[in-house]
């Protein structure tokens, strides 16, 4: 498979990375043409730009930071399939404004791109692993979509890093998966484990 990259950050190097290593040709593309050609350097990705990113193979992964997420939603075409592992952080209300629909509707919207939420629940060292497996089994990566070619395709790219992909719902169920992933970081860094508070499936049986 082809696909884009916009970004050159963390999650960019970690996903970009394992699929190139599982045989598939990225392009990576950046602002900063240097940081690009390293990281592409890195990873056994091609280098370009944030324009050949959106448009190149059959989908492209948006992994920029917070504030540049907007001004380059221009370079992407309308039926595009693409995978937003962004989480809205930052100064101000860039993606949404916390009422209404979250960043993933809000990029379908501005774009009309095929979107599918992916990627965004943990963290690029999470993503790095090879494969990404622990003692409970490989990491599940919850897909949100409303196309379902694009989920097979994502499904797929999650598959070849060694994840349990799986559909989660609609792309209205991504604001859900944003918000967990926003709550669920909040319980990490204080330093709680999150599976505590959910009981095993067996338990709810019966």
């Amino acid at each position: 498979m082809r696909v884009g990259i916009m970004g050159t950050g963390a999650m960019a190097r970690a996903l970009g990375g394992g699929w190139v290593r599982a045989g598939h040709e990225v392009l990576v593309g950046g602002r900063d043409a240097e940081r690009t050609a390293a990281l592409a350097a890195g990873t056994g990705a091609r280098p370009g730009t944030l324009a050949e990113a959106a448009r190149f193979g059959g989908a492209t992964l948006l992994a920029l930071p917070y504030d540049a997420v907007l001004p380059a939603l221009g370079t992407v075409d309308p039926g595009r399939i693409l995978i937003d592992c962004t989480n809205a952080v930052g100064p101000g209300p860039v993606l949404t404004t916390g009422e209404g629909p979250g960043a993933a509707r809000t990029l379908a919207a501005a774009t009309g791109a095929r979107v599918v939420k992916a990627f965004n629940h943990v963290t690029p060292t999470v993503w790095s692993r090879t494969p990404p497996v622990f003692a409970d089994g490989p990491v599940a990566v919850p897909l949100c979509g409303d196309d379902e070619e694009a989920l097979a395709l994502v499904a797929a790219l999650a598959a070849d890093l060694g994840c349990a992909p799986f559909v989660a719902g609609p792309l209205a169920h991504a604001d859900l998966l944003e918000a967990t992933t926003a709550f669920l970081i909040g319980l990490w860094t204080s330093g709680r484990d999150p599976r505590a508070m959910l009981p095993p499936p067996a338990a709810l049986e019966g």
